[in-house]
């Protein structure tokens, strides 16, 4: 894992030692063990190294023998063994030990190909000198970030876009209609970012940069189709098991210790047995617990570390711990956030880093491949409600989220008229998700411009290849992945989290196996009785039978009310009236009558959609005073192990 920046920018040429040192200074972070850069006749490159696989030689960036190709890499590739093999016998010469060297010896010999055998979690920029062409590439589920800025004569690139202040003339504007659609739809779209003229490249995609042509291409369209197992529902819970037992296997390949997050839920309690069956040592396991016992999980932990004999420790949570973290973590997320969950995520991996893990194993993508969330079971409800009678209705929504109150017998009524409002599609493509949007509408009045702001999603799903003739319940998976998944629970609360404080996170459910053995056995064996049955079954008997048959309780920490309880200074970005107006795409009317009512109302008296409003609102706000309005390019010693200068010279320096 690390982080990754450069650009391809004549203009730069002459700075372009002090520009890429200071970008790379600005991501630090995410890889503090090392830094190395390369410089060739308006391309620059570099990386900042957290060292996990072969730590002694794996220095970036590498270079073939002929120097014609050069790589910077962020992330692992699991597979590198046997990519290695292949490659070898194949006649590719290597140098060192490192998946870095696989990645680029794969593409040299397979080109863009190359990224269909990949299992892993990246994103790299490669060079082809001879052809003077720069190639970035992103993995199939989004994991790692890249950010890229495309301006008249200039292409600039980074793993986290904080680090494109470092670049002389540019300069942090919010953009309106892409913060429309993220209030909307929880997460900013797949190949964008709130921020003017800044996009991302997007899942499953490579980018060919040549003078002024940029292509972008995908090597991997998301499927979520698949053939119907064939086999018994034994021998589905084998190819379950089995696919995340090499999963796990492979995720466990490091030169330092590999630890789990251990929620207490189903997914992370499977990684967690699967680990401990797997390691030559004592798997360490960590969790966040939260003071208040709505949100506290940490009984449920504590019986999968016991039961499975983990070295556990847990970070117990106060809403005055969200408080306090917050600006920092939405600096590191460089997104709004509709929810706080990912700050005790933020403080979670410095615990970590302090403990000596740099890698870490998790459950996220489980419940997108095995149709874990109550949505899936939702929207095949509503696709049945003409058929149904009501009382068949109302057993039904008993079922759906008893862990919720609002989902309580006292509610049921409302609950009818809710899904029978939304038996029938009015967003064409984006059915499943209707409900829940209507939150994110309301969020999207916070802003000036009124325009439509689902208007982009309805174009991506209707121009997606394919999309029109998947079930209602396959476009709900679809748009899991897409969004949510992807833009907030793997890089919000997930890998920015991780990066903030060096720690790497790696998801056996995102294995490609493990998402091709799930979309199978889906369409056999799941009926909506029971969410992630074979997966469930697959773990019977290895597993404490409450961490197998507890209903499903979603992530979740104290909102509004943390903020409201400790009163932060920054919270003056809200209630100073001068300071909201600053935040250009912010109507101030809306937005203050909003702050208003959250700091005059008693918590249980908030609505969901309004709690989620006024954290996207004090999310944006912090964004708006942090990269806006500005900050000075860290001073940060960077321990330069190896540099790279085509233009005649190569000086190696830096001690670890």
């Amino acid at each position: 894992m690390c982080g990754i920046t450069g650009f391809a920018a004549p203009a730069l040429t002459g700075q372009a030692d002090e520009v890429l040192t200071s970008m790379l200074a600005l991501i630090h972070h995410r890889g503090p063990d090392e830094a190395g850069y390369y410089v060739d006749d308006g391309v620059a490159m570099g990386t900042a190294r957290l060292s996990i696989v072969d730590i002694d030689s794996g220095s970036q960036p590498i270079g073939d023998p002929s120097e014609r190709f050069w790589i910077c890499f962020n992330g692992e590739l699991y597979n590198h063994v046997e990519l290695r093999a292949e490659l070898a016998a194949l006649g590719r010469p290597f140098r060192t030990r490192s998946d870095t060297e696989v990645v680029l010896q794969a593409w040299i010999q397979w080109g863009p190909d190359c990224l269909r055998r990949f299992n892993g979690a990246f994103a790299f920029a490669l060079r082809d000198a001879e052809a003077d062409e720069l190639f970035l590439a992103r993995d199939r589920f989004g994991k790692r970030p890249l950010f890229y800025v495309d301006r008249p004569g200039e292409l600039l690139f980074a793993s986290e876009l904080k680090a494109f202040r470092a670049v002389p003339g540019f300069r942090y504007e919010l953009d309106g209609r892409e913060l429309a659609s993220t209030y909307a739809t929880w997460t900013p779209l797949p190949d964008r970012s709130v921020f003017q003229g800044v996009r991302q490249l997007p899942m499953g995609s490579y980018m060919v940069v040549r003078g002024e042509r940029r292509e972008v291409r995908t090597y991997e369209p998301l499927a979520v189709d698949a053939l119907p197992f064939e086999g018994s529902a034994d021998e589905a819970v084998e190819l379950v098991r089995e696919s995340l037992h090499r999963a796990v296997e492979l995720r466990l390949r490091s030169d330092v210790e590999v630890g789990v997050y251990l929620s207490g839920g189903l997914d992370s309690s499977i990684v967690t047995q699967l680990a401990t069956r797997l390691s030559p040592h004592q798997v360490r396991t960590f969790s966040v617990s939260f003071e208040d016992a709505e949100f506290d999980e940490s009984r449920h932990q504590e019986l999968v570390a016991d039961h499975l004999g983990t070295r556990h420790s847990a970070l117990k949570i106060t809403g005055a711990d969200i408080a306090e973290h917050f600006p920092d973590a939405v600096e590191h997320a460089e997104a709004p956030a509709f929810r706080t969950a990912f700050v005790p995520m933020f403080l979670l991996s410095r615990h970590v880093r302090d403990a000596g893990i740099k890698t870490i194993l998790s459950g996220e993508g489980a419940d997108e491949a095995f149709l874990g969330y109550s949505l899936f079971r939702e929207t095949t409800l509503r696709a049945e409600w003409s058929g149904l009678t009501e009382q068949e209705r109302l057993d039904r929504l008993a079922g759906l989220n008893p862990e919720l109150a609002h989902f309580g017998s006292a509610h049921r009524k409302h609950l009818l008229g809710l899904f029978e409002q939304f038996a029938t599609e009015r967003m064409p493509g984006l059915f499943s998700h209707e409900i829940r949007y209507q939150n994110g509408r309301f969020a999207s009045r916070l802003l000036k411009d009124r325009a439509d702001p689902f208007g982009d999603l309805l174009a991506l799903v209707r121009y997606t290849p394919g999309y029109a003739e998947l079930s209602a319940t396959q476009k709900a998976q679809w748009l899991e992945y897409k969004t949510l998944l992807a833009g907030y629970l793997l890089s919000t609360q997930g890998e920015r989290m991780g990066l903030a404080h060096s720690v790497e996170n790696r998801c056996p459910f995102l294995d490609p196996e493990v998402v091709r053995a799930a979309r199978a056995v889906n369409l056999r064996f799941d009926d909506g009785s029971e969410e992630k049955r074979v997966l469930k079954d697959a773990f019977r008997g290895v597993l404490p039978e409450r961490s197998v048959t507890r209903p499903k309780q979603p992530y979740r920490a104290p909102g509004s009310a943390a903020f409201k309880d400790q009163r932060p200074e920054y919270l003056e970005l809200l209630l100073s009236e001068n300071e909201l107006s600053r935040i250009d795409p912010i109507d101030p009317v809306f937005a203050r009558k909003l702050v208003n009512k959250i700091m005059a109302t008693p918590a249980p008296e908030i609505s969901t959609k309004e709690d989620q409003a006024f954290v996207l609102l004090l999310s944006t706000a912090v964004l708006h005073h942090r990269f806006v309005q500005g900050a000075a390019v860290p001073d940060v010693a960077l321990n330069l192990r190896t540099t790279v200068d085509r233009r005649g010279r190569t000086r190696l320096g830096g001690t670890r």
